[in-house]
């Protein structure tokens, strides 16, 4: 998983990403991204084929030599599949952007992967898995938003293509880097368990960030395209999203890393244990994932797409270290430094976004404020829930109550003092769920422009 993430990226190029960006598109512009990035993802499936022993010895791990091989294929799938996945999101239609995704990976993990596990076929089911999904995603997407498929090597326009492109490819390059050295560090100076443990939490840990960035950072970059010279809509917006995180998000991932040791237990059983005290860690330094997703789409959508990465290699270096002096104490200290890299990130780029916008830093502290409120509270409840049943070692029984020793407390707050929530953020949660305004009409949230919150949500 480790080495095809980055064999993603080296085949994706960013020539897909140019029809998200373009605020006008021709068909020259989607056969060009086409055919590159179809030769790119087969110059990469090779590669990565060739290199499979060279990559396993590194690891000390044989068996992953057959397994890169395999799933080398998966660098050109997803290659062919990307110009259709972006013109759906330059559409704005994540409607259907979810369903390819959700039944792709029904189709590949839950009709494919799970029997042939319970047949006997150990990893060999998560290799055909993941080829299913990267297949059906292919087929559906294309099927979905049909596009020429003539091959086109140059024309006039190809130049900024290959620019935006370029930028693309540095930017994921160094973004692999932030988000896996400490899984690359792992695996070599600990052991293959030490790495599956670390690797589970880490997962666990990024879901809801994975799920919740993924479906607003394309739209946030779909509808800020459209706005590049609108700077104060598009600042608007964005201080919007970063006050609802701060004020919700916040407590919420505080409350995750609370009950970790139970979740981890509960769901992978004791022998995943060790795992508990990395998801804790790992979950604190979510909301600064969170911040961090929301605020590169200032970047390329203010004439700055050169700075996520430019702002961003001087950390590697610094990753780097951390990750070589401390992974080899465990793998709670390699969380604890991942967990740190993340705030760092968040905090560079947040503050370029911010200077993009003409926004000051200092207007998000009430909110953050406000979110650490509601954090303490959380805490009080979750500590006091397993306390009470601490004598019993059953990981249900304690999530049940620490959930129940959140929920109400909070929800009986939220209902006596709206206000606690603040204007933004209630402003965003009326979005959801409007038949809330009654309860969060003291607020006086403030509304979006018009049409463009409708658009990103």
């Amino acid at each position: 998983m480790i080495i095809l993430t980055f064999a993603n990226f080296v085949s994706g190029f960013g020539f897909s990403w140019n029809l998200l960006q373009r605020t006008t598109l021709r068909e020259e512009d989607i056969r060009f991204a086409w055919t590159w990035q179809c030769i790119v993802g087969a110059v990469t499936m090779l590669g990565l084929y060739l290199l499979a022993p060279v990559l396993a010895d590194y690891f000390r791990e044989p068996r992953a030599q057959s397994v890169i091989e395999w799933l080398s294929l998966a660098c050109l799938l997803g290659a062919a599949a990307a110009p259709a996945t972006y013109l759906l999101q330059r559409d704005l239609n994540f409607r259907a952007v979810g369903l390819v995704q959700v039944g792709s990976y029904a189709a590949g993990y839950l009709a494919v992967g799970i029997p042939m596990a319970l047949l006997g076929w150990g990893i060999t089911s998560l290799v055909a898995s993941w080829l299913v999904q990267a297949t059906v995603v292919l087929v559906a997407s294309y099927w979905l938003k049909p596009h020429a498929l003539r091959p086109l090597f140059w024309y006039p326009d190809a130049v900024s293509s290959v620019g935006t492109g370029r930028a693309v490819f540095f930017t994921n390059i160094v973004n692999w880097l932030l988000n896996n050295l400490d899984r690359v560090l792992v695996g070599r100076l600990l052991s293959a368990e030490a790495l599956g443990l670390y690797n589970m939490a880490y997962n666990l840990a990024t879901l809801p960030n994975t799920l919740l960035v993924g479906a607003l950072q394309p739209a946030f970059m779909a509808a800020g395209a459209r706005l590049q010279n609108e700077v104060q809509r598009l600042g608007r917006v964005y201080f919007q999203m970063l006050a609802t995180i701060f004020v919700l998000g916040l407590p919420a991932f505080v409350f995750l890393a609370l009950i970790s040791s139970d979740l981890v237990r509960l769901l992978y059983g004791p022998q995943w244990r060790e795992a508990g005290g990395v998801l804790s860690i790992l979950f604190l330094a979510m909301p600064a994932y969170v911040v961090w997703g929301l605020s590169t789409p200032i970047l390329w959508n203010t004439g700055r797409r050169h700075y996520e990465y430019a702002l961003q290699l001087p950390l590697v270096g610094l990753g780097v270290m951390g990750f070589y002096f401390f992974a080899g104490q465990g793998i709670q200290a390699a969380a604890t430094v991942a967990a740190l890299l993340l705030v760092v990130r968040a905090i560079v780029i947040s503050t370029a976004a911010f200077r993009a916008l003409g926004l000051h830093g200092s207007t998000v502290l009430q909110h953050v404020a406000r979110g650490l409120m509601l954090s303490a509270l959380c805490c009080a409840g979750v500590l006091s829930g397993q306390l009470a049943v601490a004598r019993f070692e059953m990981p249900l029984l304690s999530l049940v109550t620490s959930t129940l020793a959140v929920f109400f407390p909070l929800t009986l707050l939220l209902a006596l003092r709206p206000q606690i929530l603040g204007d933004q953020a209630a402003a965003m949660v009326l979005r959801f769920c409007p038949g809330l305004e009654r309860f969060l009409s003291r607020t006086k949230p403030v509304p979006l422009p018009e049409n463009l919150g409708e658009q990103i949500l």
